[in-house]
C-alpha cells in the first residue's frame, strides 16, 4: 500500500497506540494526538510518529491542535481517525459550557474535523470514528438534552456520545462524500484498556479487574480493528457512512441511527455548539 499520512487522537496508549505502532512501522506517516504530553511523547520516540497534546474539554485547545497539523500537513491528509474518547464519572461541565462526556466524545472531534476538512478534501481522504456497542446498549438520545441535564448517568451520557458519532458519520457522508470525503464508524470490540478509570460505573469493574482477562480483547486486537478501518478503502473494504461491529456491517443497531431527521438536528445543534457553519 502507498504511503498515507495518518492522523489518530486518542493515540497515548490503547487501541490508538496499537494502531500508530503497526502503521508506522508500516511505513504511513502517522501524527499521533493525546492529551498526557509525556504519554504520547513516549509512542512518539517508540514509533517515529509526529505528537501533538491537545485536551479535548478545552474547544480552544481543539483550534490550535487543528492550526498546528495544518502546518505540519502541507495541504493533505489522507486519514483522520477520531479515536479518542472515554466514559467519565458524576456529571461535570467544560469550560465550554458543554456536559464532559458529549464534548470529549463528540463535540471535540466534530470540531477538529471540519478543521481539517480542506486536507481531507485534498488528499480525497477518509474519516474514521471509533464509536462502541454502547450507542446500542445505553444509547437513548434527546436531541432536546444532548448534555444530560434530566436523568445523567456515565453510562447513557457514554452511550448517547457513541450515538453522536454514528450520526456524525451518516451526516458527514451525506455532505461530503461527493467532494471526495469517505467516513465509516465503527465499535473495536471491547479492548482491555485503561476505559473507564474515571468512573465508579460498573463497567469500571469489568475494565479493572481479573474479569477483563475473560470478557476483553487485548488493546493489539482492538487496535488491528482500528487499523483494518483506516488502511480499508471505501467501496471496497467498507461503505461510507455505514457503522461496523469490529470489521462487519452491524445488524444490531440503536434504532436512532437510521433516523435522518435526528442525523440533520444534531449536525446543525453541534455546529451552533463549536462555533462552525452548518454547511460542511
Amino acid at each position: 500500500m502507498a504511503q498515507q499520512t495518518i492522523l489518530i487522537t486518542g493515540a497515548s496508549d490503547g487501541i490508538g497506540a496499537a494502531s500508530a505502532r503497526t502503521l508506522a512501522a508500516k511505513g504511513h506517516r502517522v501524527l499521533i494526538v493525546g492529551r498526557s504530553a509525556e504519554k504520547t511523547a513516549a509512542v512518539a520516540r517508540e514509533t517515529g510518529a509526529e505528537p501533538f497534546v491537545a485536551d479535548f474539554s478545552r474547544l480552544d485547545e481543539v483550534r490550535t491542535l487543528a492550526g498546528k497539523v495544518k502546518e505540519s500537513l502541507g495541504g493533505r491528509l489522507d486519514v483522520l481517525a477520531n479515536n479518542a474518547g472515554g466514559i467519565f464519572g458524576d456529571r461535570t461541565v467544560t469550560p465550554d459550557g458543554y456536559e464532559y462526556t458529549l464534548q470529549v466524545n463528540h463535540l471535540a472531534p466534530f470540531l477538529l474535523t471540519h478543521l481539517l476538512l480542506d486536507e481531507l478534501r485534498a488528499a480525497e481522504g477518509a474519516v474514521v470514528n471509533t464509536s462502541s456497542i454502547a450507542s446500542r446498549l445505553f444509547g437513548n438520545l434527546d436531541i432536546d438534552d444532548l448534555g444530560n441535564e434530566r436523568g445523567y448517568s456515565p453510562a447513557k451520557a457514554y452511550g448517547d456520545a457513541k450515538l453522536d458519532n454514528i450520526l456524525f458519520t451518516r451526516g458527514l457522508h451525506a455532505r461530503v462524500h461527493d467532494q471526495g470525503v469517505s467516513t465509516m464508524a465503527f465499535h473495536p470490540g471491547n479492548v482491555a484498556t485503561n476505559f473507564a478509570a474515571d468512573t465508579t460505573n460498573l463497567m469500571r469493574f469489568l475494565y479493572h479487574t481479573p474479569l477483563r482477562h475473560l470478557a476483553l480483547i487485548s488493546a493489539e486486537k482492538g487496535g488491528s480493528n482500528l487499523t483494518w478501518a483506516i488502511e480499508g478503502r471505501a467501496g471496497a473494504d467498507w461503505e461510507s457512512g455505514r457503522y461496523y461491529d469490529q470489521r462487519t456491517l452491524a445488524t444490531r443497531v440503536n434504532p436512532q441511527m437510521n433516523d435522518d431527521s435526528l442525523v440533520d438536528e444534531l449536525w446543525d445543534r453541534s455546529a451552533a455548539m463549536v462555533g462552525v457553519p452548518a454547511q460542511a
